[in-house]
């Protein structure tokens, strides 16, 4: 059979519709269809799909392959130059004040005046908070009154001591005589006795006397100290501020009923506050006091308060391995409150005229640090050794000398930058 056996003729399509119609035809009749012999296209149109898939796939290999192998990485340079590096620690805490105050009162009572609220700020001495105080004032001028009775009941027993004396010096003048009289006979020994029966009686009356006025001179004591009890549970009933302070928070209000140790006003001093750190426990060599650091409020993230290390914990936190460093703040923003988060960077060490590059250059391959440079237009991979990290830039102790260019690709970029890659600055 010849090639040309194979080829179609050109009334071919006249036959296949002939054949279709008379396949209708039968199939109308109830008769089975003639079957005809497949068409060219029939035989190989799969082989002919297949080839055309193949040849998009093979394309597609070739166009990614010229893409990500040929075609240049673009990429963000850095001349490498001489500058200075900052090590710092980094922190996460809280505003406080340094010296704070829940005030609250001794003694429960009812709230009648509260005379500072919140925002406002107070004197040290100033009366913040008034309880009611009636049935204290009756308890306290009870006791005065004890104390005018115990002191009239006490003159009367001076008076009775003083009378006793008397008639106990009487005694013993009349006793005298009457002995001295008995020994010349001059006195009878009844009369002897019945002297000194008078002289026990005087010395006994004035004994109780005695025992009456050291009686009356403790009641009046218990008295006065009743009152001075009454009294201070009476200045109890008025609060006042125990440092010069601003009022951060209010918790009562007039009418209510408060107990002993309860919270009506939080109180703080303004004359030193700071930023309560954590910090993990890794870095606990490289702190000290006295130590500057920045300080970054959550509230303003692109504005820095300077501040200066004021202490530094000595006990880690079992759980997170943190320890707490207070950092003093030397100026807050103009809007801020107590307990407001932000980041504190503490300044451990720093280095001038060193060789420095930005930290995103830096890389790691299989444990080794390096760079990728530019050379002429091809990356190239360098190892260097690294000193001091900064925030931003690292201080490279060998490896690079200045003037070198270092790349990385940038973000959009979609090729790897690999040894050899070539290299589009952007």
């Amino acid at each position: 059979m010849h090639a040309s056996d194979n080829a179609p003729k050109p009334d071919e399509p006249l036959r296949e519709a002939t054949g279709a119609s008379r396949r209708m035809d039968a199939a109308a009749s109830g008769l089975q269809p003639i079957q005809s012999a497949p068409t060219w296209w029939e035989r190989h149109s799969r082989s002919i799909r297949h080839g055309l898939r193949f040849a998009a796939l093979l394309a597609a290999i070739a166009l990614g392959i010229w893409w990500f192998a040929l075609t240049p990485v673009p990429v963000s340079s850095y001349t490498v130059s001489s500058g200075s590096v900052t090590a710092e620690v980094l922190g996460t805490g809280t505003l406080e004040a340094r010296m704070s105050a829940t005030v609250g009162p001794k003694i429960a009572g009812l709230i009648t005046r509260i005379t500072a609220d919140q925002g406002d700020r107070v004197v040290a001495g100033a009366t913040l908070v008034y309880l009611e105080d009636t049935d204290l004032q009756q308890l306290a001028a009870l006791a005065e009154a004890e104390i005018a009775a115990d002191v009239a009941g006490l003159d009367r027993l001076k008076a009775d001591e003083a009378r006793a004396a008397a008639i106990l010096a009487q005694a013993r003048l009349t006793h005298e005589r009457l002995v001295k009289a008995a020994a010349s006979s001059a006195s009878s020994l009844q009369e002897v006795d019945k002297a000194a029966e008078a002289l026990a009686i005087a010395e006994a009356e004035r004994a109780r006397a005695d025992a009456a006025s050291v009686e009356g001179q403790r009641r009046l004591a218990a008295a006065e100290r009743t009152l001075d009890y009454h009294r201070a549970r009476l200045r109890d009933t008025t609060i006042k501020a125990p440092f010069d302070a601003l009022v951060v928070r209010r918790d009562r209000d007039e009418g209510d009923v408060v107990t002993a140790g309860s919270s009506i006003l939080q109180l703080v001093s303004l004359q030193e506050m700071w930023i309560t750190a954590w910090v993990d426990e890794t870095e606990l060599s490289r702190l000290a006091g006295g130590q500057p650091a920045r300080v970054v409020f959550r509230s303003q993230p692109h504005a820095e308060f300077p501040g200066v290390v004021a202490r530094v914990g000595r006990e880690t936190d079992r759980e997170t391995r943190e320890v707490v460093v207070d950092v003093r703040t030397e100026k807050l923003p103009e809007t801020w409150a107590i307990g407001q988060r932000a980041e504190v960077y503490i300044r451990v060490a720093e280095r001038e005229s060193v060789t420095t590059i930005p930290a995103a250059f830096v890389l790691v391959r299989d444990g080794r640090t390096g760079v990728m440079i530019d050379n002429d237009g091809r990356a190239r991979w360098r190892e260097i050794v690294v000193g001091l990290r900064g925030r931003d830039t690292v201080e490279v102790v060998s490896g690079l000398s200045s003037g070198e260019t270092v790349v990385t690709p940038i973000k959009t970029a979609t090729g790897a930058l690999r040894e050899g890659r070539r290299v589009r600055p952007e």
